[in-house]
């Protein structure tokens, strides 16, 4: 069913926190940041065609809701150190919410279904965007991407699931004009 208010099939809220920006205003602009800079409406935009597409693999629910927090390499390896015991900076984390079945309270029915938070940092984007030969935003909408795909359950414990999560990841950024190549 369309929403009227958006003309997207499924719905959802999305907090975009651009945290290097916020931090580190001089770094963003000399590093050539502000020249990529993926603005709130195209991330919001990107996350709306990515669930419609993604839409069999959605828990039902009236709306969803996504936390993306874009920082540097300081930041993320503190996460990384204290969440998965790895002290070295990386370049996309997935916080899922809904990693166990939760019965479903009935007076939560209305409200967005919390999936999750993705926190990407902007330093490693940017150092392979240049090994990738590709733009700082295709390099971000590819981590973004991948970190929806742990947040809706999928895992690359393996080869094969790894190569079937890189071709969803292709999909994705195809539905948003972004071709990309991939050595599987």
């Amino acid at each position: 069913m369309l929403s009227e208010e958006s003309g997207y099939l499924v719905q959802v809220e999305l907090d975009v926190q651009d945290c290097f920006f916020e931090s580190f205003p001089e770094a963003a602009q000399a590093s050539g940041y502000m020249d990529s800079q993926v603005s709130p409406a195209t991330w919001q935009d990107w996350f709306h065609r990515w669930l419609e597409i993604l839409d069999s693999s959605l828990p039902p629910a009236p709306s969803y809701e996504i936390g993306l927090r874009l920082t540097d390499d300081t930041e993320i390896q503190a996460i990384n150190a204290q969440y998965r015991q790895q002290n070295k900076p990386t370049d996309v984390l997935a916080f899922a919410a809904l990693e166990v079945d939760l019965p479903q309270n009935p007076e939560m029915v209305a409200e967005p279904l919390y999936l999750g938070d993705i926190v990407v940092s902007i330093n490693t984007a940017q150092r392979q965007a240049g090994q990738q030969e590709h733009s700082l935003s295709t390099e971000l909408a590819w981590l973004t991407a991948h970190g929806l795909l742990h947040l809706l359950g999928w895992d690359h414990p393996d080869e094969e699931s790894l190569i079937a999560m890189l071709q969803q990841q292709v999909v994705l950024l195809e539905a948003i004009g972004i071709n990309i190549n991939v050595n599987y």
